[in-house]
């Protein structure tokens, strides 16, 4: 693991809500600190509504994790574009984020500790 990036496992409960729905409620919220960027929260897929979430064809990939495939959350007013991403095989190092997503701050989508 890159000397810049810290991974710690969160306590407590944590919820997504986009648009007021539950999207995730999990115990095992990850979060990973990378240099001077703001922490980002990474859930489990098996505790997100996956139905909810379409994957894009928008990628990207960073040197310290590896490929990252992008997600938009379905709403009724329609789609929140590309908000959601995961590494579903990163790289040596960063195991402990594979099988979970992160999403971008928005102001339909919140992430909180219940």
């Amino acid at each position: 693991m890159s000397d810049h990036i810290k991974m710690h496992k969160l306590d407590g409960k944590w919820t997504v809500r986009v648009a007021g729905a539950v999207l995730v409620e999990t115990s095992n919220a990850v979060e990973l600190i990378e240099g001077d960027y703001k922490p980002a929260v990474y859930f489990p897929r098996d505790d997100i509504a996956m139905a909810f979430l379409d994957k894009t064809d928008t990628t990207t990939t960073c040197p310290y994790k590896g490929k990252a495939t992008y997600y938009s959350v379905i709403t009724k007013n329609g789609p929140l574009q590309d908000i959601g991403w995961s590494y579903e095989t990163p790289i040596e190092g960063m195991s402990r984020i594979a099988g979970h997503m992160a999403f971008y701050p928005h102001e339909k989508l919140a992430i909180e500790q219940v």
